[in-house]
Parts: structure tokens; C-alpha cells; sequence
């Protein structure tokens, strides 16, 4: 099937391989089709071009969609809608990774993840989180100061990017500005890319430790949420089994994304958590969750050699980003009638229900799998019949 009836020029030896692969990844027949017709395209205009398929990349495409445009043609995509091509060129050794990396910021930053993960052994997503905000300031110096866009980097501009970054952000998400930009620095300075040690220059962010109260949504709006899913539909499946991990075991959302079938001891009735800084848990598995996940395994996951429990509703297919996690909470808060939270909200309603029915702060954080009871600590603060009962009248109140 190649989607249409002109020949595919250059890309005519992938056609085939790249239908039946989008087809696995769970694309429709229909977007399969328009994705095959857009690729015969670019094989042609690879013919007038000389261009050979191993030598595709982000730029070559790109030229090849000013063409198109500039011949009238319509709906021509973006380089983005190229993404899979290029995934599937990658995937078969035609086209060599880095050569979708083309730019010097490109380059630049697979470097710097590289050096994330083999030198400092950090977890894919905070490596994703580092890698993006290097990204925006190497893209910003890339577009003021050109080819030298490292070389010439200084204490200025790094201050600056920072207030700007700070200025559209809470102070928490500052501070972790800071820390990003310190190691992006370091390793500039490491590489030799940079003359000075500008990881010195980067000011730490003003604010006070656990000055607020951790809010959580009340024990009858978690259950609405719950109720909320449409547990006849695929994905009002997957849904509700998301939201009890999260409500009823206090899972975080990356936990959640990193759940794997191997996880789940089903005849000891316990899950395995994998956590913070490469930690590995082991939680007893409640019935009613245990029941949500078989249920979104039997009738909401399509077969599939992925070992995480939670896919991605939409092509390609794939396992669900952490990010999802939230993006489930607030469209169940939507469906509720109840404000907007993300998921960790569910995590601080668990701690406070449990607090609430007798629980101690000890055994709150063995649940919530915290590393220091100093963490648990900021939920004595929700803990109002005690503290109600050991508060000390105010001097001169009463007279």
C-alpha cells in the first residue's frame, strides 16, 4: 500500500516497511494513507534533488516544504509531520541519529544529555526537564550571538535568562531554574566550551522553607473524581485505574508512567513502586486497585509488546508520559464539578484523609515512601484537632 498511485521515487524501498510499522504504532488506515502519499512525494522531489534516503533530516525537509509551497501545493505539512519518517528511517539504520540533529544547538544539547545520564546518572524525565531549559538558553544566545553562541557566553547573559525564565514562574520552579542552569554551566566549563566557571555567577532564588500548607481535595470530591470516569469506554478505563494509584496508594505521576506489567505480584497481592533516585518499593496492592488495573489491562490495552501498564490513547503507540497522569486529573475535575488540581493534590488528600482517621506522620510517610520524616512534617500542619488541643493561649489574650 503506498497511498498512492504515482511511484514513490527515492522512498520507494521503505514504503512498505514504513506502512506496516506506523500501522503497529496504532495509526488509523486513513492517517497510514496520508502519511505514505506525503512520503511518495518527498521520494520524488529526492529524484529531481538528488538526494538519497540516508541523507534526510530536519533541513533537508524543510527544503523540501519551501518547495512545495512555492509550487502552490496545498496542505503541505510541517517538519513536524515528518517526525515518524524520519523515527522509522532512524529505526531501520537508514538515516544515522544525529543526522536529524543538524545544528550546532542540536549537537550541542545531545551532548549535554549524554553527559546527564552517563556521568551523572540522572532519570530520563529530569534529564528531559535539564535538556529543555538548555535548549531555550542556547536557542536565545544561538539567535543573538550566532556560531558563537557558547564561546561568547558570560555572567550577563546568564543572569538575565534566568530573571526572565523566574519572572513566568513560582518561586519553587525558580529554584529549580537555578539548579538547571548551574549544571548546564558546569558542563560548558568541564567540556572547555566555556573560559570561566559561570555556574559561580547563577544567584540562588529568595524563599522560605515550608511556609504554606499542603491542600488537598476532601475525601467526597476524590471519590467524585473517581466516580467521574466513564468506565464503559477504553480510556474511562485506563482513567480510573491512573486515578486510584494515585488516590488510593499516593503514587506520583512518574510512578504511575513507570508502572510495568512485571510490577505486579498478583498472587502476593503487592505492587512495585519505582521511585525517587532509582528506588524500587514494594506496596500491598488494595482489591478495588488491583481490579482497576486488570480491568484497564483486559479491556483498555490493545495488544502490544510495551511492558508499562498505561499506553497512550492516541497514535503512536506508546507508553503515557508523567505528565498525563495530571492531564487525567483535570479533565475528571472538569467532569466533577470540582476546582482544577493536578495529581499530586490527590497525594496530599491521601496524607491528610489518613492524619484524619489516626494515622501518625510515621506511618503517613512509609505510605507516601518518603526518605526523611522531615518531608512528612509539613502535614502536622493539617492535622487541626491536634493542634488545636496542645495550642497555647496567645500572651494578653485573654485579660
Amino acid at each position: 500500500m503506498t497511498g498512492t498511485r504515482r511511484k514513490p521515487g527515492r522512498m520507494g524501498p521503505h514504503i512498505e516497511g514504513l506502512g506496516a510499522w506506523l500501522s503497529e504504532l496504532g495509526y488509523t488506515p486513513g492517517t497510514v494513507r496520508n502519511l505514505l502519499k506525503v512520503a511518495g512525494q518527498l521520494g520524488r522531489w529526492m529524484g529531481g534533488e538528488d538526494v538519497e534516503a540516508s541523507e534526510l533530516n530536519e533541513a533537508v525537509i524543510e527544503k523540501f516544504c519551501s518547495a512545495s509551497r512555492s509550487r502552490g501545493a496545498r496542505r503541505v505539512p510541517g517538519a513536524r509531520g515528518f517526525r515518524p519518517l524520519l523515527d522509522f528511517l532512524q529505526s531501520t539504520g537508514v538515516v544515522a541519529p544525529e543526522a536529524a540533529s543538524a545544528t550546532p544547538v542540536d549537537k550541542a544539547i545531545a551532548e549535554y544529555r549524554s553527559w546527564l545520564v552517563v556521568e551523572r546518572g540522572l532519570a530520563a524525565p529530569t534529564v528531559l526537564r535539564y535538556g529543555n531549559m538548555a535548549r531555550r538558553l542556547l536557542m536565545e544566545r544561538a539567535a543573538e550571538a550566532g556560531s558563537r553562541f557558547i564561546e561568547d557566553l558570560t555572567g550577563k547573559d546568564v543572569i538575565a535568562f534566568l530573571l526572565a525564565e523566574s519572572a513566568r514562574v513560582s518561586v519553587g520552579a525558580a529554584k529549580g531554574r537555578v539548579a538547571e542552569l548551574r549544571s548546564l554551566l558546569r558542563f560548558l566549563y568541564l567540556k572547555g566550551l566555556t573560559p570561566l566557571a559561570l555556574g559561580s555567577a547563577v544567584p540562588p532564588v529568595a524563599g522560605w522553607h515550608d511556609t504554606g500548607v499542603p491542600v488537598g481535595l476532601a475525601a467526597t470530591d476524590v471519590q467524585r473524581l473517581l466516580e467521574g470516569c466513564d468506565r464503559t469506554d477504553g480510556g474511562g478505563i485506563r482513567d480510573f485505574a491512573i486515578l486510584m494509584l494515585v488516590a488510593r496508594l499516593g503514587l506520583r505521576s512518574i510512578e504511575v508512567a513507570r508502572l510495568e506489567l512485571d510490577d505486579i505480584d498478583w498472587r502476593a497481592g503487592e505492587i512495585v513502586v519505582r521511585g525517587k533516585a532509582r528506588r524500587r518499593d514494594r506496596l500491598p496492592l488494595p482489591c478495588d486497585v488491583g481490579e482497576a488495573i486488570t480491568a484497564s489491562l483486559c479491556d483498555a490495552r490493545p495488544p502490544t509488546p510495551i511492558r508499562q501498564v498505561f499506553l497512550a490513547r492516541k497514535a503512536p503507540m506508546r507508553a503515557i508520559r508523567a505528565d498525563l497522569v495530571s492531564d487525567v486529573t483535570r479533565r475528571a475535575c472538569e467532569r466533577a464539578g470540582v476546582p482544577r488540581v493536578g495529581a499530586h493534590r490527590l497525594r496530599h488528600a491521601l496524607a491528610t484523609e489518613m492524619l484524619i482517621r489516626g494515622a501518625t506522620l510515621v506511618q503517613v510517610s512509609q505510605v507516601l515512601r518518603h526518605q526523611d520524616l522531615a518531608t512528612t512534617a509539613i502535614y502536622a500542619k493539617v492535622d487541626l484537632g491536634t493542634l488545636r488541643r496542645v495550642a497555647q493561649p496567645w500572651p494578653g489574650a485573654e485579660r
